[in-house]
């Protein structure tokens, strides 16, 4: 372990933790300065911006390039008694509840420790969001209340729900469904939600380390989770040294969580390893994509939440879009697609495109400022979806599970009361007098008498309802006859289609796709939105989207797909570039620098050969 003296330039993030928690082998890696550029990947061109991070290390530098393995070197390590993989809601709300249970037991030096990737605690969190306040009621029950000095004040609350079915031109109002009801519901950034968590967990105890990816799973000799490495930083992006290159950290703990929301990488480890899903069906995903508009003072009525069915979406692909009316005169505007979507020409990012111009969302969205755009996957795949949650070691959380009640679109609640039972499991047997490996039993039972478990598996027939043969009217029958009728009771539980790589079509069995030109008033091209997602990535280093051979890729995909990846990305990461040295013509291509951390590629490409792992980035997805 490090002496204390590598930690005399301290992130500012840590600056509530005692000193007795100052353990760590190595100084957070902040970004300590980003020369921000706007210039992104253009097709068949260099990104010219960097930025740099700050690194502090006792770790030495390799004499040579040529005998560069990183594996040679040992990495420096630090024991906790919990290490949670990512600062979102569910690893902090974990947090947060460790440390209340931990300091009402006069444990104070009970170690909670949080890994998170982003340069600072909620740049990397992106969603609607219309808040149901049920789980941070629970945890910090005074979070809104005026006697609390640090009360969290950016809230709208929920004034007005609307439902629509949209044809080209026109909105058909549609009942609501009971699980829509807003009432006593917020609408709020939920970076901003995040931030002031990560501020309350400090404030307890718990040790925040932002600009930490976790790269490996650590394992002990029995097969056991004992915790995770962060990735080495100082790689060139052909895998050699840099000046600044130092070894990854390991950081051991008896329970590791893993927070690391929609399709994590070392979830996808864990669930493969452990076999988790062995008593539940495959998980199924969708892409939301977003903007934030300030709109005129006339187009804004505060509280006010849209949601609509139905167009430009064809009735084979599942979704729908949302408009949320916060702040001061401050709309959130989106689209979800289900990502088993059949027609590989389909551009969900197009499709957004398009539904902006329709009248229910122009007539708001007219004379308009767009400020910022994201997109991100979400778990659509309820309670048949749900793994298995306890590994020997360590637990999931939160979407790295899959807890989105999909009919209420919401997932916030569930998430964080899933890291607060696994919190208050993980404290029970950490303080029992076993000290062999740990299982997290009672958090197994928990969920299943938990609230989560109630409300997903009453809604647990209405996505997949929408796999029928009538498709999306099917869906919305069968939907409202669980809503009002069935609420749940129903004795059978349908199975979702096919997982949705395999859901793809080849190009030639559908029909293909043209996307009017964006008028750069309501609708953009794709790079004018990317510049505006606060995406940011080092120009020198390793690409986190994984393909061994792009040769090979192209020639599994290109034939049968026609370029799926250009259209299926939100962020203009992937192109096919004529190349008549090719076989097929063209050359497959990644733009890494514009990735916006969708994890798209991942989930949808049919033959499955794009893994997106974690890496650090100053990115501030701060939607």
């Amino acid at each position: 372990m490090a002496s204390k003296q590598s930690l005399r330039c301290l992130h500012p993030t840590l600056r509530h933790v005692s000193k007795r928690h100052l353990h760590v082998s190595r100084a957070i890696r902040p970004v300590a300065s980003i020369a921000r550029s706007n210039r992104l990947i253009l097709p068949s061109t260099q990104y010219k911006g960097s930025f740099q991070l700050r690194t502090f290390s006792l770790t030495a530098r390799r004499p040579s390039e040529d005998e560069f393995d990183p594996r040679q070197q040992d990495r420096e390590s630090d024991q906790v008694d919990v290490c949670i993989v990512g600062g979102g809601p569910a690893g902090l709300a974990a947090a947060i509840r460790l440390k209340q249970l931990a300091n009402e037991a006069g444990n104070e030096e009970f170690r909670v420790l949080v890994l998170e990737k982003a340069g600072e605690i909620g740049d990397h969190i992106v969603s609607g969001n219309v808040l149901e306040p049920t789980a941070l009621n629970e945890l910090l029950p005074d979070w809104n209340s005026d006697d609390n000095p640090n009360k969290f004040e950016f809230i709208t609350p929920a004034t007005k729900d609307k439902m629509r079915f949209l044809t080209k031109n026109s909105a058909i109002p549609l009942p609501k469904p009971p699980q829509m009801n807003n009432h006593g519901n917020f609408i709020l950034s939920l970076s901003q939600l995040v931030k002031w968590l990560g501020e309350r967990a400090e404030e307890l105890g718990v040790e925040l380390y932002p600009g930490f990816a976790a790269s490996e799973v650590l394992y002990t000799p029995d097969g056991s989770v004992r915790g995770v490495a962060t990735n080495d930083m100082g790689v060139s992006r052909a895998g050699k040294p840099k000046d600044s290159f130092e070894r990854g950290m390991e950081f051991h703990a008896r329970v590791t969580m893993l927070g690391e929301g929609c399709h994590g990488s070392l979830s996808k480890q864990i669930i493969k390893k452990f076999d988790l899903r062995r008593d539940s069906q495959h998980q199924t995903y969708g892409l939301g994509i977003k903007e934030v508009w300030e709109v005129k003072p006339e187009n804004f009525r505060k509280g006010e939440i849209v949601h609509s069915l139905g167009y430009p979406l064809p009735t084979d692909t599942y979704g729908g879009g949302w408009m949320y009316h916060f702040g001061d005169n401050m709309v959130s505007v989106g689209l979800v697609v289900g990502l088993d979507y059949p027609n590989p020409w389909l551009a969900p990012y197009g499709e957004f495109q398009k539904m902006k111009h329709h009248p229910l969302y122009s007539s708001v969205l007219e004379g308009g400022k767009c400020i910022s755009y994201a997109a991100r996957t979400l778990v659509e795949g309820g309670f048949q979806s749900i793994p298995k949650v306890a590994f020997p070691g360590g637990a999931l959380i939160g979407d790295s599970a899959g807890f989105v009640n999909l009919p209420k679109i919401k997932g916030t609640h569930t998430a964080m009361k899933s890291g607060m039972l696994a919190a208050e499991a993980a404290y029970s047997a950490l303080t029992s007098k076993d000290n062999g490996s740990v299982f997290l039993y009672d958090y197994e039972d928990a969920l299943r008498s938990s609230s989560i478990w109630a409300e997903l598996k009453q809604v647990r027939n209405m996505r997949p309802s929408f796999h029928s043969p009538l498709g999306l009217y099917g869906g919305v029958i069968y939907s409202g006859l669980e809503a009002y009728v069935l609420r749940g009771k129903s004795p059978w539980t349908l199975q979702h289609g096919k997982p949705d790589h395999i859901a793809t079509k080849t190009a030639d069995q559908c029909k293909k796709i043209e996307y009017p030109k964006p008028d750069g008033k309501i609708s953009f091209d794709i790079l004018t939105s990317v510049s505006r997602s606060g995406t940011n990535h080092e120009e020198d280093q390793p690409v986190h989207l994984q393909v061994k051979d792009w040769d090979k890729h192209a020639q599994m995909e290109w034939p049968k797909y026609k370029g799926v990846e250009n259209r299926f990305c939100p962020a203009g990461v992937y192109e096919y570039v004529e190349d008549e040295t090719k076989e097929y013509g063209v050359r497959f291509q990644i733009n890494a620098q514009n990735c916006v951390h969708c994890k798209t590629c991942d989930i949808k490409v049919p033959d499955q050969d794009i893994n997106w792992v974690n890496i650090v980035s100053p990115s501030k997805f701060t939607l």
